[in-house]
């Protein structure tokens, strides 16, 4: 910094006030300290800085899946609000394994990082309340909390199950597959709920939901919920599949019509997200939209208060899903 500012011909204060608060510099002397920069090949050690600081100007996105493009697109979210505000985002995938989310959890810890968003394994987790009161803010996203503990960011995905099914019933369907799983991930829970929901609410038993449960969402569990489905008698086969997620409903719909079946004559197909995937699909695909990247710049949005505002209180914002419909659930029975 000194060689900087001898090169620009400034004080020293001026040169780090240009890395910390180039707002007050005027235009001029701040392109000046820049040239100087470039020509002397000056990095910033952003770790002095972080030290001196206490934390750094990172935010960090745990995700559960970076193959799913519904966290992808949430991901964008995060980065735009991050952006904005001059930080940067560390990105972070659990791959649906506790311990590889605490791990990371630990080590974002350690790094500092200015706040962390995830969207969590288990949202009571002891390791997330505790973050908090040791300085790191939490903002948990695409899950509903049932406290104050954290700010959330989530979609109604009780509300979203019942416009899936309701869709599906109101088409003439009367034997409905919901496809998801683990039971262990609170969305699929939610989704299947509010599957059973719509039926109580149209005068039909819980029971004739048939549980395809699968061990992960991804297309290539979506293609064995198919093998599956397809292998039933047609007398007990479900004439419509409501998944709970599109990766699901994209691996059904291909296993299903490399078999034989016909999408939507013989199966409708409902998905969940709406990525940008499910129109492009084969046989574009009926799905619940949820709001990709309003939910990740919200989620960010709320961190970044947290972490800065001294007043911030705790805040569980809830989005409502919208039903787009494709030609997966079209058609005459």
């Amino acid at each position: 910094m000194k060689a900087v500012a001898a090169a620009a011909g400034v004080s020293l204060g001026t040169v780090s006030n240009v890395l910390n608060r180039p707002e007050v510099v005027s235009p001029l002397t701040r392109a000046k300290v820049e040239a100087a920069m470039a020509s002397l090949g000056f990095v910033r050690n952003e770790s002095a800085r972080q030290l001196r600081a206490g934390s750094s100007r990172i935010l960090a996105y745990v995700m559960l899946d970076a193959g799913n493009p519904f966290f992808t697109d949430v991901a964008k979210g995060v980065e735009e609000a991050a952006q904005a505000a001059g930080l940067s985002v560390f990105l972070c995938t659990s791959s649906e394994d506790a311990d590889r989310e605490a791990a990371y959890l630990d080590l974002l810890e350690q790094q500092r990082v200015q706040g962390i968003l995830i969207t969590p394994i288990d949202q009571n987790s002891s390791r997330l309340r505790k973050l908090p009161s040791r300085g790191t803010p939490v903002v948990v996203v695409d899950r509903a909390l049932d406290d104050a503990s954290h700010c959330s960011v989530a979609v109604n995905d009780i509300l979203g199950g019942e416009l899936a099914i309701s869709h599906l019933l109101e088409l003439g369907h009367e034997r409905i597959a919901y496809v998801g799983g683990p039971n262990t991930i609170g969305q699929v829970i939610d989704r299947r709920d509010g599957a059973r929901r719509a039926l109580r609410t149209a005068g039909k038993p819980t029971a004739d939901l048939i549980e395809l449960t699968t061990g992960a969402l991804t297309v290539a569990e979506g293609r064995g919920a198919g093998q599956r489905l397809a292998g039933l008698p047609a007398d007990r086969r479900p004439t419509a599949a409501f998944c709970a997620n599109d990766l699901l409903a994209l691996g059904l719909l291909q296993q299903c019509v490399s078999l034989g079946l016909r999408v939507p004559e013989d199966l409708a197909i409902v998905g969940y997200d709406d990525i940008e995937f499910a129109e492009a699909a084969a046989v574009p695909l009926t799905s619940v939209r949820q709001p990709r990247q309003l939910l990740g710049r919200t989620a960010a949005e709320l961190l970044l208060d947290e972490s800065s505002n001294p007043d911030h209180e705790h805040q569980r914002v809830t989005f409502t899903p919208e039903l787009v419909v494709r030609t997966s659930t079209r058609g005459t029975l």
